[in-house]
């Protein structure tokens, strides 16, 4: 086992963990990566297209390679970076993307067929034979993708999401972060402090001796200030993965996946973070230097294996080599040997590089490797031989890379630096953010210290705030010296990224090819994409590009840089939105009566609503619906319709408000009455039907359907604030104000006049269409409306819907002996179907008034929103009108969404005439009966068609009726 001494980790707590069902011992502190580094294991993965053997690259989020699969069965979580998983006892991880085990993978055979998978062979292979895509290219593509596998069963895990506010954030928790914190929180602003990892400190961490104290010690003195600062909020194991408008980001919280058993706890947390400024201190990601062979396991980033010696004790191997272009690889070594590691040679592209106490090959460059499942020995060239040096790991410094992806989210360029030799960034990113440190290309301790509290006081300084610089540690200030070494020439393959195989000869193949625009090289190689959205390959691909077109890095440019930062799961970004509590479950005010009764319930867009009321004895729940339709229709029925929407419209413009956002006319509408609405979308279509009525002079009340209900409010608050701020008009959404109950019938008079309160309900006095306000049972305030839906007889009464529990109890008791019973969703249903009423179905967005059979309400005296686009020709002359349809034998079923066609005709896309809306089964016909779209259908009565059902292998012969199946002529309503 190679643990080195010193580090951070808890040597007096072990934890034993398994990878591919062998056990091991690691420590508290550890991460998965490192812990496996210290139990001598090197081979962690297998890479995606080659399934060439890889171990661990980096220390960060940036890792390419080290793909495992955590957890099994519901809780397997594929494509974890072992670099990043904190290590606990009990921890099960497997590797992933191979057949056979993780040394023996039959995929592996890809390797030797590599010269057919060269960059673009998917576009230039699966294009021919046409015929093969569906049959062969398809399935093989589909089995072939991905790395890991997901369990396919549901998350077992519980997630949450929250809302924070501050004065800044701060994103980042390494030396350019903590000081912009401090700096921060001491002037009593409201800080933020996010970070990715689970101690703060940053490359402090992963440093011998970057400041005048021990940085552990540093960081513990500083968080035990920021304890004490009710103004400073920490948030660790914490990514900031976007940046969005108004200054908002989003942040992912990990707050439990370190426990071996998280109880009842949160997985992880979405935050939606307001900040009015922000700094970004992400750090830097170092760059590697392809050479022929580089992707064994053993090779990684020079930082990162100091990384790995001076915070966890860790190191892949007892004899190491080095490869920079810089004093950034010498520092390593330094590191290294003070830890006990045997420096093979240090091979520095440099050719002025000082003498060291360990050997230093100057102008050299690594040109080859040896090992199959790790590495065993590098091939060096320096002047004109080459030697093979026996080392178990390599570390490559090639420069570092400001990770300025979130300040590039709002499309802000990254501009190059040639100081830095790297990207920082550009104008045109997110307002108010503000680089420091390295990820402003200020890349050593003292740089990143001072820049970070720079950052801060210029921040608050934006937004009224005062601060002052604090004291800082002495901190090392020495220069880098780098010198660019891009990649190493030669004929063999050499790996730029390592995530998707993509080699300099790919690059070379693109550039060949004319794929030479950023864009266009990333999706002809699939270079940059997956989980490490190429952190460790773009700038270095970027620079071979240029390189080959002559063209500056700068001009050559990068790909467009978009949240997510790091991967996010799809159930956090739920907020544990998902089952039932997918979206908020609202309840009418009858809910607790019927589900006393035994109702059967249903959601209805946002609405928990009653399906049907089976009784005892009752076997279906057709005979149910059967039962409560036929109630309806020879006695009274009661149902809870508070779901429509409401919207309460008052104000002295109010009547010519109404005329402009409905199609017909509502201006001429009088006091007392209601009147029937079409609203139109702007394109002429028509979107929602419902109800106007008019309570007084100024104060009008308007229904919606249900699923139209906040999108219609919303659309009329447009209407008011943006089209027409001119008129005095007023709006409110009353929908959850008001209970609303329908009672519908040939006795719903005689049972409404024993609950209202001395109100003359007879025609003369209360006709059809006619509304009030009244009072119901001794006095509680109500609105009543004579309107109907399902064709009978009808009111809804309106009461405030605290009351709604108890009114409908109240009218099924005092009804008995009138046969009141209460009806849901499907039995509304089929009495609007039998009546013909368009419903949701029909108003789908490819509808016109003319299918309605509304035409004739588009009113031809005034402007309304969509009504001059509805007199387009082709809408006017609009074929296909609504019709009901019966089936020729009883016994057939009529299935909604069946395409119809002429009796004997050809069934295709040509010869399609209409389709089927809604269906149901009436028990006033005794059969199935649907409404329809069907051309020509108002001169087709009688006519016999075909309904085809291809899904469910269904062809049924239809005759053509009058959509209105009950009482066409309107008798009933106004009885």
């Amino acid at each position: 086992m190679t643990r080195l001494s010193g580090g951070l980790i808890d040597r007096g707590r072990k934890l034993n963990f398994t990878f591919d069902g062998r056990t091991y011992t690691g420590h508290a502190g550890d991460t998965l990566a490192s812990a496996l580094l210290a139990n001598d294991v090197r081979l962690m993965a297998r890479s995606f297209k080659y399934h060439r053997p890889r171990g661990v690259f980096s220390a960060g989020s940036e890792e390419p390679s080290a793909l495992v699969t955590l957890n099994s069965a519901a809780r397997r979580e594929p494509n974890s970076r072992a670099t990043v998983v904190e290590l606990f006892d009990g921890l099960e991880a497997h590797s992933q993307n191979r057949v056979g085990s993780l040394g023996f993978d039959l995929m592996a055979v890809n390797d030797l067929m590599s010269p057919f998978f060269a960059a673009g062979f998917y576009y230039k292979t699966f294009m021919w034979p046409r015929a093969f895509w569906e049959k062969l290219y398809e399935p093989a593509i589909r089995r072939a993708a991905g790395l890991g596998a997901l369990s396919c069963e549901p998350d077992p895990d519980s997630y949450d999401a929250g809302f924070l506010h501050c004065d800044l954030l701060v994103i980042g928790g390494g030396a350019a972060g903590l000081a912009a914190a401090l700096t921060a929180a001491r002037s009593g602003a409201q800080v933020i402090l996010a970070d990715e990892d689970f101690r703060l400190g940053g490359r402090l961490l992963a440093e011998s001796a970057p400041l005048d104290r021990p940085a552990s010690e540093w960081i513990a003195g500083l968080e035990a200030e920021f304890e004490s600062l009710p103004n400073l909020r920490i948030l660790r194991r914490t990514t900031v993965w976007g940046a969005f408008d108004h200054g908002i980001y989003g942040a992912v919280e990990r707050v439990s996946e370190n426990l071996a058993d998280p109880a009842k706890r949160v997985r992880q947390t979405l935050w939606r973070i307001t900040a009015k400024r922000a700094i970004l201190a992400t750090g830097a990601t170092e760059r590697h230097i392809p050479f022929a062979n580089n992707d064994r396991p053993g090779i990684m980033l020079s930082g990162a294996m100091r990384a790995y010696a001076n915070r966890w004790a860790a190191c892949p191997a007892k004899r190491v080599a080095i490869f920079t272009n810089s004093e950034d690889g010498h520092r390593t070594a330094r590191d290294l040997i003070a830890k006990g590691i045997e420096i093979a040679a240090v091979i520095d592209t440099r050719p002025d590089s000082a003498s060291r106490d360990y050997r230093v090959i100057t102008a050299g460059k690594v040109t080859d490797s040896k090992g199959r499942l790790g590495l065993t020995r590098i091939a060096v060239e320096a002047d004109g031989r080459t030697e093979w040096l026996e080392c178990g790991a390599l570390g490559i410094a090639g420069g570092w890379n400001p990770n300025i992806q979130i300040a590039s989210h709002h499309r802000g360029r990254p501009v190059w630096n040639e100081t830095v030799q790297a990207f920082v960034a550009g104008e045109g990113g997110p307002a108010g953010l503000i680089p420091a440190g390295a990820a402003a290309g200020m890349g050593s301790a003292a740089q990143a210290l001072n820049s970070g509290a720079a950052a801060a006081v210029t921040a608050l300084d934006e937004i009224g705030i005062k601060a002052h610089l604090p004291d800082l540690p002495e901190t090392e200030d020495s220069a880098a010296n780098l010198r660019p070494f891009w990649h190493v020439p030669g004929n063999s393959r050499a790996w730029v990224d390592f995530q998707n195989d993509v080699t300099v000869k790919d690059i070379k193949l693109a550039h060949q090819e004319n794929m030479r625009p950023v864009e266009h090289l990333k999706r002809w190689t699939t270079l940059g994409m997956a989980t490490d959205q190429g952190k460790t390959a773009n700038v270095t691909a970027m620079a071979i590009m240029s390189e080959l077109t002559g063209q500056s890095i700068q001009a050559t440019g990068t790909t467009v840089f978009r949240p997510p930062y790091t991967p996010v799961s799809l159930s956090v970004l739920g907020g544990g939105d998902t089952g039932p509590h997918f979206r908020p479950r609202r309840l009418t005010p009858s809910h607790e009566w019927a589900k006393a009764q035994g109702a059967a319930f249903i959601e209805v867009g946002q609405w928990m609503r009653a399906q049907y009321f089976p009784l005892s004895g009752e076997t279906s729940w057709r005979e149910t619906v059967d039962r409560e339709v036929l109630a309806t229709r020879k006695g009274v029925g009661i149902c809870d319709v508070t779901t429509l929407g409401k919207i309460d419209v008052q104000g002295a413009d109010a009547a010519e408000f109404l005329d402009r956002v409905y199609a017909n006319a509502m201006k001429s509408l009088k006091t007392g009455m209601v009147r029937y609405g079409l609203m139109l979308r702007e394109d002429g279509f028509a979107w929602d039907d419902g109800t106007c009525a008019r309570l007084g002079e100024t104060h009008y009340v308007v229904t919606t359907t249900t699923a139209n209900a906040g999108t219609v409010y919303r659309h009329m608050e447009f209407c008011r604030q943006c089209l027409w701020p001119e008129l005095d008009v007023q709006l409110i959404s009353t929908t959850d104000a008001w209970a609303q109950l329908s009672v519908a019938g040939p006795n719903a008079r005689k049972l409404l006049a024993r609950v209202v309160d001395g109100f003359d309900l007879s025609n003369e006095a209360f006709p059809f269409m006619a509304c009030a306000s009244l009072t119901v049972c001794g006095g509680l305030r109500a609105r009543l409306f004579r309107i109907s839906f399902s064709g009978e007889l009808a009111y809804e009464v309106a009461v405030p819907a605290r009351y709604g529990n108890a009114l409908i109890a109240r009218l099924v008791q005092v009804g008995a002996d009138l046969g009141a019973t209460p009806y849901g969703t499907e039995a509304l249903g089929v009495l609007r179907i039998e009546k013909g009423h368009a419903a949701g179905n029909e108003l789908n967005g490819q509808s016109t008034a003319q299918m309605l059979g509304m035409g004739r309400m588009i009113s031809g005296k005034k402007d309304s929103i969509g009504a001059v686009m509805s007199r387009r020709e082709g809408l006017r002359a609009e074929a296909r009108v609504l019709v009901g349809l019966e089936p020729v034998d009883p016994a057939e079923p009529v299935v909604a969404g069946s395409h119809l066609f002429s009796e004997g005709s050809a069934q295709n896309t040509w010869t399609d005439q209409g389709w089927i809306t809604s269906a149901c089964h009436s028990p006033h016909v005794g059969s199935a009966i649907g409404l329809a779209f069907l051309e020509n259908g108002e001169s087709r009565q009688g006519e016999v068609i075909v309904a085809a059902n291809p899904l469910q292998g269904q062809s049924v012969r239809m005759r053509v009726v009058s959509p209105h199946f009950v009482d066409p002529e309107g008798e009933r309503v106004r009885d």
